[in-house]
């Protein structure tokens, strides 16, 4: 295990499972405390900080919240705090998703896409910056996607948040430039997701062919190589961003897509 961020506080949301999770073992390996969140049950987000700690020897906890409304998100933060003392590295992570055409999409979706999505990121960055600011050092990372740079259909509130964090990541590099605080919008391809996992096996119940099948017919189109992203390589990125390599590197949009923006 590495020790390159050891004795920092890296607060993840949607962290219990899946990318969220495999960006916290990338920071744990590096010495990194830190604070997972989201909504799973108190049992299972403790059975994941638990996991975490074991296997990294670093702090953990799991802060349950709901980060669509504004009071949750201030009792995380204090929480993260409380725990450990700053935070020092931000991991926009958590999402929801809508598959409605714009016609159908209930206003109530579209309004928590942009609370999750959006409104959230812009809250946490808000809160974590001046305390980033005082330390002289910090982190900040936006999920963002391939949907980003290419629209598809009956996913308007997906496509509209992820594009808008990407000004949102401009916005901030520029604010915070100076202040050795950095901050990036990470897009991914394809990953093997809890989530889209459950996507492919609909697929092939519905179809009634294999799950491999299935998967093929997934990514076709949205990798040339013909499998999933690694999750491992995202949270890869986001490390080495937060290493000495990483300190000129702000602003930027990183796809991890395994060549599919360049199809």
């Amino acid at each position: 295990m590495g020790a390159t961020l050891a004795g920092k506080c890296a607060l993840i949301t949607g962290s219990t499972a899946g990318l969220g999770f495999a960006i916290a073992e990338a920071l744990a390996g590096e010495g990194c405390n830190v604070v997972l969140n989201g909504i799973a049950s108190v049992e299972a987000g403790t059975a994941a900080q638990q996991r975490l700690a074991k296997a990294f020897a670093v702090g953990a906890i799991y802060a349950q919240a709901d980060i669509s409304q504004l009071a949750e998100i201030q009792r995380l933060i204090t929480a993260s705090v409380t725990q450990f003392g700053s935070i020092d590295i931000v991991v926009n992570n958590a999402v929801v998703r809508h598959f409605e055409p714009i016609e159908n999409l209930k206003p109530v979706d579209w309004e928590q896409s942009l609370a999750v999505n959006l409104s959230a990121p812009f809250h946490i960055v808000r809160l974590v910056l001046p305390m980033m600011r005082a330390r002289g050092w910090g982190r900040i990372f936006n999920l963002s996607s391939y949907y980003a740079s290419r629209a598809a259909e009956d996913r308007i509130g997906y496509v509209t948040t992820k594009t808008a964090l990407i000004g949102m990541t401009r916005a901030i590099a520029l604010e915070a430039d100076g202040h050795d605080i950095t901050c990036n919008a990470i897009c991914p391809g394809t990953l093997a997701t809890p989530d889209i996992m459950a996507r492919i096996g609909k697929l092939a119940a519905a179809e009634a062919i294999s799950e491999d099948e299935a998967t093929r017919r997934y990514l076709a189109g949205r990798r040339p190589a013909g499998r999933f992203v690694g999750l491992d390589s995202v949270g890869g990125l986001i490390a080495f961003l937060c290493g000495p390599g990483g300190r000129d590197i702000t602003g930027a949009v990183l796809p991890v897509d395994g060549g599919w923006t360049a199809t």
